[in-house]
Formats: structure tokens, C-alpha cells, sequence
């Protein structure tokens, strides 16, 4: 063999005899240099390139070294590999009905672009903030757990010491973090309900009961449970607010049967109508693990969030997270850090509720007409009951008109309940009213 095919970059990072051997490595790896072909000599090969010999020696010694060539004295350098068999792929996953669809999702906040300026100095003092020499704590930045907890404080009426809150990476970490200490047994969700919560669950062995999302959940439901995840705030995703009753009714059932209430408070800042109704663990910090979440204010990529486990457990979440080092990545936490100290969030939460206001009137205004309400809208979605042919003709509708619209239905586990969840926080004015159309159109109007 005169000569080999490849070609080396004078400018790279990479030393040009680390490049020699990657690239013949390489041509071993897929089989276009096979077992006993000759390659040329140094001498030849680094006159071709037009290299230093050193260079050939050096990637040749190497690459006889790792046993992908062998000399044979008066002979020359030959391949001494097979090629590296490819792994067969299966076949590809079939891509889903909503590829390249506008989605109207019901977890994509809507962010003021005033805002913009806010974010960009949060992560310039993430540049400019020495990270933690090693592993960080396990319950997160002592300040973003003293300025976490005095917002817990003052908008969800739950008054907690700094030490009591453990920073997560999101709502299901949290619940993660809650279901490795729980006793064992299997877990009530309310359905239809939030999919992440089920696949958690299922994710760490533990089954799953269906509790009915609009009943009250009285002693008889939680009985044989380790733990309860409600949605009080806001039910996802029926929007329901659980009522007074409901809720003294469900922590006196805990208290019964000795099963754990964990608050997903989803939504709970995001009211437009009253004020936030104070969060279910304020009545019962005994019996209820509360969950928090930045992402309904903050770009949900962010991956942050926040635990509040009842007393009782928090020597244990500490512990399993210290063991296995379930932390929220830092810069992640110190950004966070700089937009609660700034005003960031509460600005973001001030400015959404308006936008939120105005474009659930717009959707009940298409959709009233045609559509029961499931609930008062709040939040950055609103529910609607509909027949199962009338949801899918609205669904079907939306998607030509490039939306995705979800149905009622899929968010069901036995619970037979239909309609449509029109997601209005992830989209603009103009998609918004696009998709309207659309629906319209297929409700027949």
C-alpha cells in the first residue's frame, strides 16, 4: 500500500501523530484497512503527508502498542484487527402525531422578554462566583434555602426555617427523593393527573392507585397507602381548587392511616381571579411533604425545584441524598439565588398573570359556547368537557392548522373523562389565535 487515506490538520489541537493513529485506528474500526494488509513504511507514509518521519514512528509504535498493527522484521507494518462489528439497530421509533407541532402545552410559562436583562445577570454572577471546592451539600446553598424559605413564608403561607427545605432538581426529583424513604406500599395519584408523578412511581418499583381527582379522599382511600400526591392548588389537570373540607377531610386521613401527603403545589401562584390559596402543608406540616417548582416562572429547562418533607423525614431525604449525591447542579441553584434576591420571579409571576387573564377570556370565549368548563381558569391553561368525537374533531382541527392539542383523555388512567387542556403559556398572541380558529372550525363554528 503506497499510500493511506488520511488527512491531517497542522492547525488542530491534537498532536499530528495523535491525528495519524485516531484516523488509522479508524479505518481498522470500519473495516477498510483489514487483517494483514501492509501499510507503507514511516519513510514513505511521512513522505507522503508531509511530515517529520517521527510522526509515522510515533503513531505506528502507538497503534502496535493497543494491538491494532504488527511488524514482521524485513517485512514492513501490517493490520493485526479485525473491524469493530456495528452494533444493529432495531427499528427507529416511529415519530409521534405531534412532530413539528406548535404544542399548547400546560407546563410552558410565558416570560415578559423585558424580562431578558434580569436573566442574563443572574448567570453573569454564576461566571463570576467560585463554585463549591467539592461536592455540594445535600440540601442545596444555604442562601437559596433561607431565601426559599422566606418566600414559602410569605406567598404560600408556610413558615419553615431554612434547614427544613431541601432544593431539588424539579418537581419529580423531589417525589424521588420522597418515595425512597417512604414505607413500603403502593402510592394513590389522582386521576386523571400529572403522567411524571405515575411514571416516578412505577420508575422506583412502587404500584400505583387511581383515587378519583374530584373526590374526597377520606380514610377508606388511603387506607394500605404509603403516601397520596394531590394537586390542591390547582388540580391538574382538571384546574379544581380542593375545597376547605376536602382538605381537613384528607390530612385527618393521613393522620388515620399513617399515609403521607405529598403537595405537588403546581400552579398555585398563578391565580388570576382570587388570591393563592395558602398551601395544604400550612395546615398540616406533620403529615404533608410539600414540592415547589421553578418552572412555571422560570424556563422550565432550568430543572429546579424545592421539598419541604414533613419533619420526621428530613434526617432521612438528607441522608439518601448525601449517599448518592442527588443535588441540583449548582450554577443552576447560585442563578437561582440572584433571581429570587433581584425580584426576578415575583416580576415574571406579575407580568404572566395578566397575559394568563387575558388569554383564557379569549379562550372561553371561543370555547364557552361549544364546551363545559372543568373548573375556574387559572394558570397557563384552562380545561374544557366535550364529548369523545367532539375533543377529537377540535384535536384534529388544531393539527392541520400546525398546533398540537391535548386531549382530556390522555391524561386518564381508568377515569373516563373527555374533552380538551388548551395551553396558552408557551405560545404568542398570533399562535394563540391561530390555533382558536382552528378549533373553532372543528367544533363547527
Amino acid at each position: 500500500m503506497s499510500a493511506l487515506p488520511v488527512r491531517l490538520d497542522r492547525g488542530g489541537r491534537d498532536p499530528l501523530g495523535a491525528q495519524l493513529s485516531a484516523q488509522v485506528r479508524d479505518l481498522v474500526s470500519r473495516g477498510t484497512l483489514r487483517r494483514g494488509d501492509r501499510l507503507p513504511s514511516t519513510r514513505a507514509l511521512a513522505a507522503d503527508l508531509g511530515v517529520a518521519r517521527s510522526v509515522a514512528e510515533q503513531a505506528y509504535d502507538q497503534l502496535m502498542a493497543e494491538g491494532w498493527l504488527t511488524a514482521r522484521r524485513g517485512a514492513g507494518t501490517f493490520v493485526a484487527a479485525d473491524a469493530v462489528p456495528r452494533p444493529t439497530t432495531g427499528p427507529r421509533r416511529a415519530a409521534g402525531p405531534a412532530t413539528g407541532l406548535v404544542r399548547l402545552s400546560t407546563g410552558e410559562p410565558w416570560i415578559d422578554p423585558r424580562h431578558r436583562a434580569g436573566w442574563r445577570r443572574a448567570w453573569r454572577e454564576v461566571s463570576a462566583t467560585a463554585p463549591p471546592r467539592g461536592y455540594d451539600d445535600p440540601c442545596g446553598l444555604p442562601d437559596l434555602r433561607a431565601a426559599l424559605a422566606e418566600r414559602l413564608g410569605r406567598t404560600r403561607g408556610l413558615v419553615v426555617d431554612a434547614d427544613e427545605v431541601v432544593v431539588t432538581a424539579g418537581t419529580t426529583a423531589g417525589f424521588r427523593d420522597l418515595l425512597g424513604v417512604l414505607p413500603a406500599g403502593p402510592v394513590g395519584i389522582e386521576d386523571p393527573g400529572y403522567r411524571a408523578a405515575v411514571a416516578t412511581a412505577h420508575a422506583v418499583g412502587r404500584t400505583v392507585v387511581d383515587l378519583p381527582a374530584e373526590a374526597r379522599h377520606d380514610e377508606g382511600a388511603l387506607r394500605g397507602l404509603a403516601a397520596v400526591y394531590v394537586t390542591p392548588a390547582h388540580q391538574h389537570p382538571l384546574g379544581r381548587v380542593m375545597p376547605a373540607d376536602d382538605r381537613r377531610a384528607l390530612l385527618a386521613a393521613s393522620r388515620a392511616t399513617g399515609a403521607v401527603v405529598v403537595e405537588d403545589d403546581y400552579d398555585s401562584e398563578l391565580r388570576y381571579d382570587v388570591a393563592p390559596v395558602p398551601a395544604l402543608a400550612a395546615l398540616g406540616r406533620d403529615r404533608v411533604a410539600y414540592l415547589g417548582t421553578a418552572s412555571k416562572s422560570a424556563p422550565p429547562g432550568l430543572r429546579i425545584g424545592w421539598l419541604v418533607p414533613p419533619p420526621a423525614m428530613l434526617d432521612d431525604v438528607v441522608r439518601q441524598r448525601d449517599v448518592v449525591h442527588d443535588v441540583a447542579a449548582w450554577p443552576t441553584q447560585r442563578a437561582l439565588l440572584t433571581l429570587l434576591r433581584d425580584g426576578w420571579l415575583d416580576a415574571v409571576l406579575r407580568t404572566a398573570r395578566r397575559v394568563y387573564a387575558e388569554r383564557a377570556a379569549r379562550v372561553a370565549a371561543v370555547l364557552a359556547p361549544r364546551a363545559a368548563p372543568a373548573a375556574t381558569s387559572a394558570g397557563m391553561y384552562s380545561t374544557w368537557l366535550l364529548p369523545r368525537d367532539a375533543a377529537l374533531s377540535a384535536r384534529d382541527a388544531a393539527r392541520r392548522a400546525g398546533f398540537d392539542l391535548p386531549l382530556l383523555s390522555d391524561l386518564c388512567r381508568t377515569a373516563e373523562v373527555t374533552g380538551v387542556v388548551v395551553g396558552f403559556g408557551g405560545v404568542d398572541d398570533a399562535e394563540l389565535d391561530r390555533a382558536l380558529a382552528a378549533i373553532r372550525a372543528g367544533l363547527g363554528g
